[in-house]
């Protein structure tokens, strides 16, 4: 079984649900079990929020441009890619520091981190903009209608 969509989303703080709301619809229809879900939706969230916030220019505070969002379910994996048009990383990015625990920002790479089990956070080699994708092992619940052989 193999499921993919992807999203074109313009970098609004409102476009960051719907693509969370979309893998989790799709994982739960397909019968992935609910924490793995979860786990890859807190990273989405992450990824996306990221893309919202440092993913372009922003002209007069209004955001420009846009961010696309790339999920497969493959076989016994999830992989998540999102990619951003914004001016990616000065240098090769190293493995995210750990935020103190009551910092406010610098957190959702680490996050990701933690969650899936395989994470490439670098920039775009087609063009401008970041690319952070992580994949994770799934589980699936015993009455899944779709799940893989």
């Amino acid at each position: 079984m193999s499921i993919w969509w992807s999203l074109h989303l313009r970098r609004d703080a409102a476009s960051v649900p719907l693509a969370r709301r979309l893998l989790l619809g799709t994982m739960e229809t397909a019968g992935v079990d609910p924490d793995v879900s979860y786990d890859l939706s807190v990273a989405l969230t992450e990824a996306c929020a990221n893309a919202v916030e440092h993913g372009g220019d922003t002209a007069h505070g209004v955001s420009t441009g846009a961010y696309r969002v790339t999920a497969y379910l493959d076989g016994e994996k999830c992989r998540i890619e999102v990619t951003d048009s914004g001016p990616g990383f000065a240098r090769p990015h190293p493995r995210p520091l750990p935020a103190r625990p009551d910092a406010e920002h610098g957190r959702g790479l680490c996050l990701i981190e933690e969650l899936a089990d395989h994470v490439h956070i670098g920039n775009n080699p087609d063009r401008d903009g970041a690319v952070v994708s992580f994949d994770k092992i799934l589980k699936w619940r015993e009455d899944a209608p779709l799940m893989a052989v």
